[in-house]
């Protein structure tokens, strides 16, 4: 089983690899049973890429390109998405399980009521990202991604990792954060200090935490 551990975060990635296990190219993702199995998709440019009640089980998705991506209550377990380009994704009500997206850009996406478990982010470029209800539910990391002016807005990020990501004006709003990670990041221009409770930081990020505070609230500091 292939595992990579980021501080106290250990995921579980999908094995599409693994002997006896082989990926059949499709051209569609689309299946009249709502189901594609052991699959492989990618190199295309797409106007649109219109999923909805549709299960992704084992499958590598690769070099997409697509102006547009709608999924709704599209569900995977065990995908691989790689140097892809999903434009302003709009994503609802989904589960994602053992899913390492990598070197993808989902910049602009909204993405709502997804539940996330065994999830990596890893060289994404998800900046102006909309995370509504997202809600982590096993290990998901965020390594080395950017999310400048991203918004967290009623999530649950209990326990998730974000490291070395660039976290420009990204907006933590009401949410749980309990034991989020946050170690190894610039938090000197995030928004919503406030609502941070109980994440985990070093040492040194107190004064990125303050100076992210005074920024908020518009302080002047001087002496006359």
């Amino acid at each position: 089983m292939a595992t990579r551990t980021f501080g106290h975060a250990t995921i579980t990635l999908p094995e599409l690899d693994e002997p006896g296990l082989y990926l059949s190219n499709v051209d569609s993702l689309n299946s009249p049973r709502g189901t594609v199995q052991d699959f492989a998709y990618g190199d295309v440019d797409l106007r649109s890429l219109d999923l909805a009640d549709t299960q992704l089980v084992n499958g590598r998705l690769s070099g997409i390109r697509a102006k547009r991506v709608q999924f709704e209550a599209v569900n995977l377990h065990g995908v691989e998405i790689t140097g892809s380009d999903l434009g302003s994704a709009r994503w609802t009500e989904s589960k994602l399980t053992r899913v390492h997206f990598r070197d993808c850009k989902i910049m602009g996406a909204a993405l709502d009521g997804l539940v996330l478990d065994d999830v990596l982010f890893e060289g994404c470029k998800l900046d102006f990202a909309i995370f509504d209800k997202v809600r982590v539910t096993g290990p998901v990391a965020f390594i080395g991604s950017v999310l400048a002016e991203a918004t967290f807005t009623d999530c649950d990020l209990s326990d998730a990792v974000l490291t070395d990501c660039t976290l420009r004006l990204t907006e933590f709003g009401t949410g749980r954060y309990r034991n989020t990670d946050l170690r190894e990041n610039d938090l000197s221009a995030i928004r919503g200090v406030a609502n941070l409770a109980k994440v985990r930081i070093d040492p040194g990020q107190q004064t990125d935490l303050a100076e992210a505070l005074v920024n908020e609230l518009d302080i002047t500091i001087g002496d006359d």
